[in-house]
């Protein structure tokens, strides 16, 4: 039975969250609004007063997940572009994704679900997070390539500063979905280790010069930053 004490705003929160964990198991297409309604306790007709449709609540989702904002990638905007920020902007991206994002967001393992269940249907909720993500971060990084490319920091190459900067997400991103298992890929070292030298991995791959990762490049002293 509905508590009838929550008032509108509470009922639409609840909503939101007793859905978030059904798109993350059932996919969009799975999770029905019936579903929903017996999740959130209340009737589909009330459901449908606080939510047009079904895609309105999947949009609701990411809304609610950013309302707060998150203080780390807030702090990118702060930074000065250069090389170190790159490296910085980077670190911060695959923590992010391999390693969760604080308390103002869905726990990480339902977030990475429902990423993964937009993929495998039509993509809307994806889009919607990886546009979050490119409004965020990309700008930072597009200065700060650049400010490391009139630094002498890059070898010549091909790619694109936008391709580099998915390269860079989506290595994180496959890191975090091969953790969903209960026995996940058998990496060595611990995760922390991991996503150190995933983000080695990237600077270099983006162009990044050895001599400047070596600069610039210190796991503990990032790790701190994220505290």
């Amino acid at each position: 039975m509905a508590d009838i004490r929550l008032n509108t705003e509470q009922r639409h929160k609840a909503i939101v969250q007793a859905a978030t964990p059904l798109f993350a198991r059932k996919g969009f297409a799975g999770t029905t609004t019936k579903d929903i309604a017996a999740a959130a306790g209340v009737s589909e007709a009330l459901l449908y007063k606080h939510f047009p449709s079904k895609q309105a609540i999947y949009k609701e989702i990411l809304q609610s997940c950013c309302k707060t904002g998150d203080p780390i990638l807030a702090r990118v905007h702060e930074l000065e572009a250069s090389t170190s920020t790159l490296v910085h902007v980077i670190y911060i991206l695959m923590h992010r994704l391999v390693l969760g994002g604080g308390a103002t967001h869905p726990d990480w393992e339902t977030r990475h679900r429902l990423m993964l269940n937009s993929l495998l249907e039509d993509g809307e909720f994806a889009m919607l997070v990886f546009d979050r993500v490119m409004e965020l971060t990309y700008p930072t990084f597009q200065a700060s390539m650049k400010a490391a490319e009139e630094a002498g920091d890059f070898v010549d190459g091909p790619g694109a500063p936008i391709n580099r900067f998915w390269f860079v997400h989506h290595l994180g991103a496959i890191l975090a979905y091969v953790r969903l298992p209960k026995k996940p890929l058998p990496h060595e070292g611990a995760i922390q280790e991991v996503v150190a030298q995933a983000c080695w991995f990237v600077l270099r791959g983006i162009g990044l010069r050895d001599e400047a990762i070596k600069a610039h490049f210190n796991p503990k002293a990032l790790a701190l930053l994220q505290l």
